[in-house]
């Protein structure tokens, strides 16, 4: 008889990928999740997976149960059911830490570029040879025979700490979830632990001052574009179709690649990529072949046109990430005006870092903030306002509503880039609304 996986929050980007994967795997895949749309259920619906409205009916007690992060007891009714009844379920990274014994095991860790670098990192690797692979973006592949397994490492709450992959990417260290981590130095620590549960081979950001203090059992590799590293990334040539670089190991050349993408960000991941398959014993010929089609991941620099604007969708949440994504988009559209439409994640991170995003924002040639995006995990006790960063904020920044978003006509030869993990795409769609109707009423 087949095993049946019931997701409590299928919807969730990284429960979502799992369920994915399974499905492909050949188990029998159902979940349920609140009824408003996500744009994680499209894929679910493609291939076919059940969604349910939460309801304890939808348990039995010989499924494998695999519990989303946010719901628990006291907000979950088929939690409440689970643990009244005695019925045993798992969070996500439990199941996980398990589930990646089966493979060599590829993880991607870090604070800001961990769904970029396991994008890059499946896609190259799939393309070479059988791998199942999970990325945070709600992607998963599956595939029964394969003896590889890409994955994204989360730090959030230490979930990282159940995994023991063979080789680990670690792309950066910094400051955020302030609803959870302490201090910088609460995050360094978490790391260091994960570091030290690395089996073959650790790759690490070398121009991270606190990656540079990472200890590990497992040998550590340094990237980045100093000389001071073990893999080089150098001889950058950065055009409006894509970048391209060259690869250094120790002083030896191993090759020149390309990618067709944007921001100095996106070379390292590229570079942290090459040097695991490099290591790993993989043919860096097929590594650039494959290097030159990926596509990129959903919410990451995701751009379309609506009657010749572009507009630019993207998950930057962080200060470090919305200078990464402003670099990437001054260097496809060095000739435009960029403009940033940013929605604060958290009332306990705009705190922690307002000053920082003021000056991330200042990045932009205009901005438009929406209003901050609270989680399910805290109150707004009043503590801050969305006013409170547009103050802060150098050029002017203007205060929108999801409701008029008109004030964004006001530029010509403009690039619009979203930015947010909220609901900043309902803002985003508005304004394709606005763009849409006044082609209409044009013609």
């Amino acid at each position: 008889m087949t095993k049946t996986y019931h997701f409590i929050g299928i919807k969730g980007s990284g429960m979502s990928a799992l369920a994915l994967m399974l499905h492909q795997m050949g188990h029998k895949v159902q979940g349920s999740d609140v009824d408003k749309y996500y744009f994680t259920q499209r894929g679910l619906e493609q291939a076919g997976i059940s969604i349910f409205s939460f309801d304890p009916k939808n348990i039995e007690a010989d499924y494998e149960i695999i519990a989303g992060n946010a719901f628990r007891p006291d907000n979950n009714e088929e939690i409440a059911y689970a643990e009244k009844e005695g019925i045993p379920y798992r969070r996500y990274h439990e199941f996980l830490g398990s589930f990646m014994r089966d493979f060599v095991s590829l993880g991607v860790a870090g604070a800001h570029g961990k769904t970029s670098t396991t994008g890059i990192l499946a896609h190259v690797l799939s393309n070479i040879t059988d791998t199942s692979y999970l990325i945070g973006d709600g992607t998963g592949r599956g595939s029964a025979g394969a003896k590889y397994f890409v994955f994204e490492s989360d730090e959030y709450e230490r979930h990282f700490m159940p995994y023991h992959p063979e080789y680990s990417i670690i792309t950066n260290i910094d400051f955020d979830h302030p609803d959870y981590f302490t201090s910088l130095e609460d995050v360094f620590n978490a790391f260091n632990d994960y570091a030290k549960q690395i089996g073959k081979g650790l790759f690490i950001y070398g121009e991270d001052e606190q990656l540079r203090r990472l200890t590990a059992e497992a040998p550590i590799y340094y990237y980045g574009f100093s000389e001071g590293n073990d893999f080089v990334a150098h001889d950058l040539l950065r055009s409006t179709t894509g970048s391209s670089f060259k690869v250094s190991f120790r002083g030896e050349e191993l090759g020149e690649f390309q990618i067709p993408s944007f921001g100095r960000h996106n070379i390292m991941n590229a570079t942290a990529v090459i040097g695991l398959l490099y290591t790993a014993g993989f043919d860096l010929n097929l590594v650039a072949q494959h290097l030159k089609t990926f596509a990129g991941v959903k919410r990451r620099f995701t751009e379309k046109i609506i009657d010749g604007t572009v507009i630019i969708d993207d998950f930057a949440h962080h200060p470090t990430e919305i200078i990464a994504t402003l670099d990437a988009a001054r260097q496809k559209y060095p000739s435009k005006e960029i403009v940033a439409i940013f929605q604060p994640h958290t009332f306990t991170r705009t705190i922690a870092l307002l000053d920082e995003f003021a000056e991330a924002l200042n990045q932009a040639d205009a901005v438009y903030l929406a209003q901050i995006y609270g989680s399910a995990r805290e109150v707004d006790n009043g503590d801050v306002k969305v006013e409170d960063l547009a103050a802060k904020i150098v050029k002017k920044a203007d205060v929108i509503t999801v409701d008029n978003v008109s004030p964004l006509l006001d530029h010509e030869n403009a690039v619009y880039v979203f930015m947010g993990a909220g609901d900043i795409q309902t803002y985003e769609y508005s304004f394709e609304r606005l763009l849409s109707n006044l082609t209409s009423n044009v013609q």
